[in-house]
């Protein structure tokens, strides 16, 4: 009887998700605040326009380059650790054996088991330094276009975000009917959003958009606050 191959699924662009989460949700709320904190103090969304637009070209540059420096990070300290590691395989390498021996027996091997496969180890360094990079130090070799993909992910991801609470000034000339339709079209994307984000992460697509809705709901109000506040 013919066996149906079994493929699995997984997820396996979370960074990417990650990145897009952080440039939209800070997208959505900033310029929101921004534009709603100005609607206060002027009539004409020329002006709300302008400095919002002003405020996501900043804050994608920003973010972006935030993103590009976190991800700069990891980067140097895995191959910091790395270097650590090929180093004490060779100058504590029974420190090293001991190490591998304690996590291969916290997975229930045996000492005889874990003996073959540390000299296996022992005969690819390269391998041995791999596995612990992973197994004791919970890391994984960054792709090198990382830095550059985060970058550019978050500031589009911003500027997208941005828009969307500032079109209805670009429609409307008056301010206080605009600041209206900002608040529907933000708490709109908000939802959509966290549905869509749900389905890419694998988590419930109704509870996904209701806590993005929910927690952006609560940061746009409570930045427009602070902005009715200042202004």
């Amino acid at each position: 009887m013919p066996q149906t191959t079994h493929v699995e699924k997984h997820f396996t662009s979370s960074l990417v998700v990650r990145d897009v989460v952080i440039g939209m949700a800070d997208g959505l709320t900033v310029p929101f605040a921004l534009a709603a904190g100005l609607s206060g103090a002027v009539n004409a969304s020329t002006v709300i326009i302008i400095a919002g637009l002003a405020e996501v070209a900043a804050g994608s540059i920003a973010m972006g380059l935030g993103g590009y420096l976190a991800a700069k990070g990891d980067a140097e300290h895995y191959e910091s650790e790395r270097r650590r590691e090929e180093m004490e395989i060779v100058e504590r390498t029974d420190d090293e054996r001991h190490e591998v021996i304690e996590i291969l027996e916290s997975y229930g091997l045996t000492h005889e088991q874990t003996t073959p496969i540390l000299a296996a180890f022992e005969a690819r360094p390269k391998v041995w330094v791999d596995w612990m990079m992973r197994f004791e130090l919970g890391l994984e070799e960054p792709d090198p276009k990382r830095a550059v993909t985060s970058a550019l992910t978050i500031a589009v991801s911003y500027i997208a975000g941005g828009l969307i609470p500032l079109a209805p000034y670009m429609i409307t000339p008056d301010s206080h009917t605009a600041l209206l339709y900002s608040v529907g079209a933000t708490l709109i994307a908000l939802a959509v959003f966290g549905y869509v984000k749900g389905h890419f992460t694998g988590a419930p697509k109704l509870r996904s958009s209701l806590r993005t809705t929910a927690i952006g709901g609560l940061a746009a109000g409570a930045a427009y606050l602070i902005a009715k506040l200042i202004s």
